[in-house]
Parts: structure tokens; C-alpha cells; sequence
């Protein structure tokens, strides 16, 4: 009977050693995966302080939906320091994108409460992102939504917020927004709609572009819809009373 207990506790003790061997080694991996995941998402964050994205998955994705309804391959692009773009179209897209750009640490709550009360009264929905939350998800993520997007959204708003300025948030969303049909960045936008620089934008054609930013590829600058120009003509009326990052 002894020799039995004595086998058995063996047995139950291995048994537990075996548990808390496997527990641990998952503890350790996971730890390392979350260390992993921190420290190439940082990495990744201040490399593009200092260069630009080459590609986004979103300029990616809306390449390869051309060429599957039968278009061709389009990615328009071509990128302007924060020093060569119009100072009308930094303001058109302040204030037609995020009035509290310069104020906030990465999201308006204002907005977001306004965004969340309009979708709960069962009206069109609507967004309360900021330019950051923009940069956010167009370098960094894809256009799908989902709460695991939207969390690594609050994330990367939070890390560009910590290591980039507001000029490099500014300068880095006006050249890879989705501006039009293949077109992104405010310089191929320029091209494709006024054949003219984004340097030399003036203030209507400026606005006409950042009017078109929630449907870029449903509506055009060039051909604004009544809707599209009574947006245009709003952001120039308030546009000097914004401020753009020096």
C-alpha cells in the first residue's frame, strides 16, 4: 500500500510539474510576443518620423478592387514637405476635418460625443475621428471596422501624438489621404483636378478637395454635387480662423 501511495504521489507531482512547466513557458512567450509587439510598433512609429510611408495597405487594397472590376492599376502619388503645400489647403483641411487639430492630444471628445448622440438618434451615421485618428489608421491599419482596429487605432493615435509634431501629422495625412479615384495625397489630387501644384492651391480649390474626403471616391472636385459645394464654401468662409502648425 505504501509503494502505491508513493507511486501515485509521484505520478500527481509530475503531473504538476508538467502543468506549471507548460503554464510558465506561455507566460514567457506571451510575455515576449507583447514585448515584440510594443517594440516593433515603436520602431515603426519613429522610422516615419524621419521617412515617409512608400505604401499604405488601403492604396494597396483599392488597387487590387480596380483590377478585380476590371480597371487598371492606379496609385497616384507623389509627396510634398509640409513646407511646399498650400497654406489654403492646411487650412481647408483643419477645418474641414478636425477644428480642434491643434488643441487636442489626438481625439475631440466633443466630436465623438456629438458623432455617438447623432448615431444613437438613429440619423446617418457618422465618425468622430480626428486627423490623427486618420493618419492613424490610413499608414498604420486597414479600412475595415473592427473593435480590434479600432483599439490599435487609439494606439497608434497615441503613439504619433507622443513622437511626431503636428506639422509631420499634418504633412503625412495630406499625402496619403484617399483623394479620388486612385489619387491620393494632395499633390496627385491637384494634378488630377486643377492640373496645377498643391503648392499653388487657392482657397476654393483647396476646399473643394478636403470637401470630397468622406466619399473621394463618389464624388469630384471638379463636378462638386450641391452638397459638395455648399461643404467647399462653409470650410472657405471659416478658413482663416484657423491656425495651421508653424
Amino acid at each position: 500500500m505504501a509503494i502505491k501511495r508513493a507511486k501515485t504521489t509521484r505520478k500527481n507531482s509530475s503531473r504538476k510539474k508538467t502543468n506549471y512547466n507548460w503554464k510558465q513557458t506561455t507566460g514567457i512567450w506571451f510575455i515576449r510576443l507583447v514585448l515584440l509587439f510594443f517594440g516593433f510598433t515603436l520602431f515603426w512609429v519613429l522610422l516615419l518620423t524621419i521617412m515617409n510611408p512608400p505604401v499604405t495597405y488601403l492604396q494597396l487594397l483599392r488597387g487590387f478592387e480596380r483590377k478585380a472590376a476590371g480597371k487598371e492599376w492606379k496609385i497616384e502619388k507623389e509627396w510634398l514637405s509640409y513646407d511646399e503645400l498650400s497654406d489654403n489647403l492646411k487650412r481647408a483641411a483643419i477645418g474641414g476635418e478636425d477644428a480642434h487639430f491643434l488643441t487636442h492630444n489626438g481625439f475631440d471628445t466633443d466630436a465623438i460625443m456629438k458623432a455617438f448622440e447623432k448615431n444613437q438618434s438613429g440619423k446617418k451615421l457618422r465618425g468622430g475621428s480626428t486627423i490623427s485618428q486618420q493618419v492613424a489608421k490610413n499608414v498604420f491599419l486597414w479600412p475595415e471596422r473592427s473593435w480590434l482596429r479600432k483599439g490599435l487605432e487609439t494606439y497608434f493615435t497615441v503613439l504619433i501624438e507622443i513622437f511626431w509634431s503636428k506639422k509631420r501629422i499634418l504633412e503625412v495625412y495630406l499625402n496619403v489621404i484617399e483623394m479620388g479615384q486612385g489619387v491620393y495625397g494632395a499633390e496627385a489630387a491637384a494634378q488630377y483636378y486643377y492640373h496645377k501644384s498643391a503648392k499653388s492651391l487657392t482657397k476654393k480649390e483647396a476646399a473643394l478637395i478636403i470637401a470630397i474626403l468622406p466619399s473621394p471616391q463618389k464624388w469630384d472636385a471638379r463636378h462638386p454635387s450641391n452638397y459638395v459645394n455648399r461643404r467647399a464654401n462653409s470650410i472657405v468662409r471659416y478658413m482663416n480662423y484657423y491656425s495651421i502648425p508653424e
